[in-house]
């Protein structure tokens, strides 16, 4: 073979030999930075693929030339089926009409422009049904032109409770309108630059009444004081450090109340200096904790840091081969003490098992299956600290073999969280489910209207049930259907928040209130006008205020009466008493009369007198049974202990004429002692065995007195006699005042004194009552408690 130097001179052989040397250095190059290359692609390749929503990727002509698993998914498409179709085939309209199109805009014109964040569109499936989804669009210069990337979320089943904002200032501002939680962006001196419309809900105030104002306004102390403020630090030393991350402080609303927040602090070097954006998320009811993004390192990367869960790729060994900003910060390790070790040693169990290590399965098995959503294991600190996680796992083949790239979460704060928030607009639904709230959205313009299935069954009606208007209004009780109509046209016309009660009559024939409250969104100046609001059934909070309200009625009765009674009590009282001095002077002149003039007079004067001092006489013990009667709750000795034996003894001292003049006798057998008044004891024994001895039949009056203690802890007294007895249907009767059996000519009496007695049993927190058998006697029953 032919040397080159024998062809060529010297200096020119010696050129082309570094030359081949040259191609063959950069062919090797060439080579190392390819198998870089396809090692990026398969680990970002990853990242799509976990991504919990579809993401599309389409060129300029409208064709799609990438897509992700939940795209097959959601679309019911394999992968094959779409790549290199016309987007158009799963989104009509909407999307292919923001790419460059047939040279309608230049490929510069659509990097420069804003895309499109959260566009509402339709997609299609490929079954031909249609569902509504969410597009996160973004462009990419590419060797093959400008490319759009877009995140697809399917919004059938959940549809976002906050506002969806309308035009939008930039790309970032859209983002920041779209936070679930509130976000304050404030400069070096704690001044309000700007704010987005969850921090005017949470907060009370307009959006003009914070901008320009000092942060301790609503965050009165521990966020201002991390400000660079006053030289205190410099930017630099701001940008290093981390700020804040889990900050939790109490926050002011306008009305002066506050409420405990949690803060995720995050400084950015701006043309103005150091600004601080703050997410700010009412933990009062929920402690969710999200992440704030750092900036991108590439297209793929930016995706992985600005997930809010900890992201982490491990490899068919169990070893971890990329992480995010999350993973660190959750697990207390920086990146490189992670990399290339065992994920073990932050999830000892349950994660290392699903991989294919040691052949226990094939790659193609690892991705076939679904190696889990939704697992809750726990995860370990680098300061050995525990904490319980949910994992989001999903495969890739890649040129190092099977990855699995897991989104971790910590739920350590929100345990009830029962599956996987796959985006945090979903918590807003869970938490109008959890509250039994349905929901509407009408579309004002159309004249369309959607349901949530809660609304259906505060309607009494099943998911699978038409609901119109005509269906609506037809349930509402037609003595609030106008109020309802009228609402509903203030809101529309007037702009007025819509907030009525109402009934509904529901198929099972009940009526149930209802309270429905919605608001306005749009204008007419280009945007559709929609309505969206909430139904509560309120029949219980209702049915509570018609208790309460009857109770108040019944308790204002009752109070009316007791002071009734004791006006009357008061009245009986002073009256009887005042009644006793000239009725003692007209018994005196009467007496004297009848001793003075008796025989004197004819035989009708005689008669007129006896009259009149035996009507003074019954009158007298008349107004003495009264004084008594009313006096038994307020002239009564204080309850102590008492022998009943030894007031039944004092009772047949005072009866003991009475008793030997009949001829009769009364036994009794032991008796408690109890705590009692001793003088009212007594007068209740004396009234009932002297109205025994009055009320006796031929044979001389037999009386015994009993008692027995009970379970439920009372004595019973039984008084039995052998007189003439009480026909039952005057059982309660003889027990009221002025209540006689017999006339007075036949028996004396006022008729108070079983009415006295019932009184005393009453004040002794007792009760009385009577058995008898006409002709053959009674026994008149006393229960009393042993102590009260």
């Amino acid at each position: 073979m032919t040397s080159v130097r024998a062809v060529f001179p010297t200096s020119q052989a010696e050129q082309l030999e570094t030359l081949k040397a040259a191609a063959v250095r950069e062919v090797a190059v060439r080579k190392v930075a390819d198998e870089h290359l396809v090692q990026m692609e398969a680990r970002y390749r990853g990242l799509l693929e976990a991504a919990p929503d579809a993401i599309v990727v389409v060129n300029e002509v409208g064709e799609i030339v990438l897509l992700n698993l939940q795209a097959e998914k959601q679309f019911g498409y394999s992968r094959d089926a779409l790549v290199g179709q016309a987007v158009t085939n799963i989104i009509p309209d909407g999307f292919a009409e923001r790419l460059i199109a047939d040279g309608a805009r230049t490929a510069a014109q659509a990097l420069a422009q804003q895309i499109g964040t959260g566009i509402e569109l339709v997609g299609r499936r490929r079954d031909g049904s249609e569902f509504p989804i969410e597009l996160m669009l973004s462009p990419l210069e590419s060797a093959e032109g400008v490319l759009v990337t877009a995140a697809i979320r399917d919004i059938s089943v959940r549809k976002d409770a906050e506002e969806h904002l309308a035009q939008m200032e930039a790309r970032y501002r859209g983002l920041l309108e779209a936070a679930p939680d509130a976000m304050v962006v404030v400069n070096e001196v704690g001044e309000i630059v700007l704010l987005n419309l969850q921090a005017e809900k949470q907060f009370g105030y307009r959006r003009d009444e914070l901008v320009g104002h000092p942060v301790k306004d609503i965050i009165p102390e521990g966020f201002a004081e991390r400000l660079i403020a006053d030289g205190a630090r410099t930017a630099a030393e701001a940008l290093a450090q981390q700020i804040g991350t889990g900050i939790e402080l109490i926050a002011h609303r306008k009305d002066g109340s506050e409420f405990p927040i949690e803060l995720m602090l995050s400084p950015l070097e701006s043309a103005d200096g150091i600004l601080v954006t703050a997410a700010i998320r009412d933990i009062s009811v929920r402690r969710d904790a999200e992440v704030h993004l750092v900036q991108m390192e590439a297209r793929y990367r930016g995706l992985l840091e600005a997930a809010p869960d900890a992201m982490v790729v491990v490899n068919a060994r169990g070893e971890i081969v990329l992480l995010n900003l999350q993973a660190e910060k959750q697990f207390g390790y920086r990146r490189d003490e992670l990399v290339g070790h065992p994920v073990k040693d932050i999830i000892p169990e349950g994660f290392a098992e699903r991989l294919v290590t040691d052949g226990a399965r094939t790659a193609a098995e690892a991705l076939a299956q679904q190696i889990g959503t939704g697992i809750e294991l726990i995860g370990h600190r680098k300061d050995g600290s525990e904490f319980p996680i949910e994992l989001m796992l999903s495969p890739l083949e890649s040129v190092d073999g099977t990855l699995v790239t897991a989104a971790i979460r910590n739920v350590s704060s929100r345990r009830e969280a029962q599956e996987a928030l796959r985006v945090s607009e979903e918590r807003h639904r869970m938490a109008v489910e959890l509250a039994e709230m349905g929901t509407w959205i009408w579309d004002v313009e159309q004249n369309e209207i959607s349901w949530s299935d809660q609304f259906h069954l505060i309607f009494g009606l099943t998911a699978n049930d038409a609901m119109t208007f005509d269906v609506l209004f037809g349930a509402i009780h037609p003595e609030d259907r106008p109020e309802v109509e009228q609402k509903l046209r203030n809101t529309v016309t007037l702009g007025e928040p819509y907030d009525v009660e109402f009934r509904v009559s529901r198929r099972d024939s009940c009526v149930h209130w209802i309270a429905s409250r919605g608001r306005l969104h749009g204008d007419r100046d280009g945007v559709a006008l929609t309505m969206q609001g909430t139904v509560v059934d309120i029949t219980a909070r209702k049915a509570a205020q018609e208790a309460t309200r009857q109770r108040e009625t019944l308790e204002r009765t009752a109070r009316e009466l007791a002071r009734s009674n004791d006006d009357l009590q008061q009245f009986a009282y002073v009256a009887a008493h005042d009644l006793q001095e000239p009725l003692r002077m007209v018994s005196s002149y009467t007496q004297l009369l009848a001793k003075r003039y008796k025989g004197r007079l004819d035989a009708d004067a005689d008669t007129y007198i006896d009259f009149a001092v035996d009507g003074a006489h019954r009158m007298q013990r008349l107004i003495e049974d009264l004084l008594a009667y009313c006096q038994v709750g307020t002239a009564g000795h204080d309850l102590r202990e008492t022998s009943t034996e030894d007031a039944l003894a004092r009772a047949l001292v005072n009866l003991r004429g009475a008793i030997d003049e009949s001829g009769g006798a009364v036994t009794h057998g032991p008796l408690p002692t109890l705590i009692a008044d001793p003088a009212q004891l007594t007068q209740l024994f004396q009234n009932v065995v002297g109205n025994a001895i009055k009320y006796r039949g031929a044979e001389p009056p037999r009386v015994h007195v009993s008692a027995k203690k009970t379970r439920a802890g009372e004595w019973v007294f039984s008084m039995r006699d052998n007189g003439l007895g009480i026909n039952p249907r005057y059982f309660e009767k003889i027990f009221l005042m002025f209540q006689r059996l017999h006339g007075r000519s036949e028996f004396s009496g006022t008729g108070i004194g079983l009415s006295l007695c019932k009184k005393i049993a009453e004040r002794h927190r007792g009760r009385m009552w009577v058995d008898s058998v006409p002709g053959t006697g009674s026994t008149f029953y006393l229960a009393l408690p042993q102590a009260h």
